[in-house]
């Protein structure tokens, strides 16, 4: 019997910032989660590759003058004791109010309605995006990225505990900052703007949880990606947390600013990567588009080599 293969060339899909592919692990249908402005939408995806927004439905529409109103960045989807969950950043039109929210499913498909729950937050409750969630020894825990006060110089990624999937109870832990050159270019002196540690996204290896962030500035060629590994011990000790001092995956020749990604792991157990890039060089935020390629592995390290462009199949 010959072999079906599945032919798949960079981008994947023209358009899309921060893109967040999951896979319903027990009915194995993938689903897209994707912003709306002022609210989010999830679509069914024939599979981990062809990702669209095309047959997308809103599933939350914010209601107006709230703090969360406005701004609804990086979407997260996540089926969490059964039930489904969104974790997203909103304001009310102001990106210095921007905080963390859950929007809770109101049914078994994550197609159907969503509710706010609330906000999401650590008793500090400062400036914060991208949040997700990372399982370790059967825990859930909180991992986003934030301000260390209240004005924006830098952002950094902050751990705590989860009593619930809408409930912090611990107090927050900086587990990255941006440190590295490579985690600071893009931000200078002279323009102002702050270092950056984002999007963070837990990978599971063979016997490690790893964590995958980008680097540097959102809006530059040098946007890539660092990672963290968990070392052991209590998740919410910095010491923890191993920081490697070299991104694992950057720009090239034809992909500019490849960040902010989601895992996703396919029926026959490899995981992929699903990021946005850009093809042209300089053009930032308004330029991307959605890129994916298998992740390898040796001896339970993640290996991601450089993204696969256009022409390559």
């Amino acid at each position: 019997m010959s072999e079906i293969r599945q032919i798949i060339i960079n981008p994947v899909y023209p358009t899309g910032n921060d893109p967040w592919v999951t896979r319903d692990p027990d009915t194995g249908r993938y689903y897209y989660c994707y912003s709306g402005g002022d609210g989010v939408f999830v679509n069914q995806l024939a599979d981990n590759t062809h990702i669209t927004t095309e047959g997308g439905r809103k599933v939350y529409t914010a209601p107006k003058d709230t703090m969360y109103s406005k701004e609804y960045w990086a979407p997260e989807l996540h089926k969490l004791g059964g039930r489904w969950y969104i974790y997203v950043a909103a304001d009310g039109g102001n990106n210095h109010d921007h905080r963390m929210y859950v929007l809770e499913c109101a049914g078994d498909d994550p197609m159907s309605d969503f509710r706010m729950a609330g906000k999401i937050f650590d008793e500090t409750d400062k400036w914060a995006i991208d949040g997700t969630v990372v399982l370790i020894g059967g825990e859930m825990y909180f991992v986003w990225s934030g301000w260390e006060g209240d004005v924006n110089v830098a952002q950094n990624l902050y751990i705590a505990h989860m009593s619930s999937p809408t409930q912090i109870d611990s107090e927050r832990t900086m587990i990255s900052r941006p440190e590295f050159d490579w985690e600071k270019r893009g931000s200078t002196p002279e323009n102002g703007l702050p270092t950056i540690n984002e999007g963070p996204e837990a990978l599971y290896g063979w016997d490690a949880t790893y964590i995958v962030y980008s680097a540097s500035g959102s809006w530059c060629d040098d946007y890539c990606l660092g990672m963290l590994k968990y070392k052991g011990g209590d998740p919410l000790r910095a010491d923890s947390w191993l920081k490697y001092d070299r991104p694992v995956f950057g720009k090239t020749s034809f992909c500019f600013g490849p960040g902010h990604c989601s895992f996703v792991k396919d029926p026959g157990g490899d995981t992929w990567i699903v990021y946005h890039g850009n093809l042209v060089s300089g053009t930032g935020w308004r330029g991307r588009s959605v890129w994916t390629q298998p992740v390898s592995w040796d001896g339970g390290m993640p290996v991601f080599g450089a993204p696969i462009g256009p022409g390559e199949i």
